[in-house]
């Protein structure tokens, strides 16, 4: 089985996970129709009809596949996007970034490290102090609040 390094917060330090990798038919069953179709077939949810642009409170926002920490809520600002944004990751390694030439635009696409699902996508217009917007669809995220 392959292996992949990533951060994980709640031990505060890089650990080393098994990549999940399972068959379209799996995570069907895993998810909602709406999950399924943002993370596993790269789909784009409507703006706006995200919940968590209205959560407010300390935490972490991680992968709603695989669970791994994605995002922390300090990160996380008000883009006017309709999507929830942030300027940076929990850890570079916990992302993979690529380029996507898709809808006729060249973007860079953000995937989950351990289980490739389709996150969104990150551009160059965010604030300080990364300049970055990484530009998440709600629903391939799962918001976990601090204790």
């Amino acid at each position: 089985m392959a292996t992949v390094q990533i951060f994980d917060v709640k031990q505060n330090k890089i650990v080393t996970v098994e990549k999940i990798e399972k068959p379209d038919d799996e995570w069907k069953k895993l998810l909602t129709p709406r999950q399924y179709e943002i993370t596993t077939r790269k789909g784009t949810e409507t703006p706006g009809t995200c919940p968590f642009n209205e959560v407010h409170g300390q935490g972490i926002f991680k992968c709603v596949r695989c669970e791994t920490d994605l995002f922390n809520y300090t990160t996380k600002f008000e883009s006017g996007t309709g999507w929830p944004s942030f300027y940076q990751p929990v850890s570079p390694l916990n992302l993979v970034e690529q380029v996507d030439n898709s809808l006729g635009m060249r973007r860079t696409e953000v995937l989950c490290a351990r289980c490739g699902s389709h996150l969104g996508h990150v551009f160059d217009d965010g604030p300080k102090p990364t300049g970055k917007r990484y530009c998440m669809n709600g629903f391939a995220l799962k918001f976990v609040p601090d204790k």
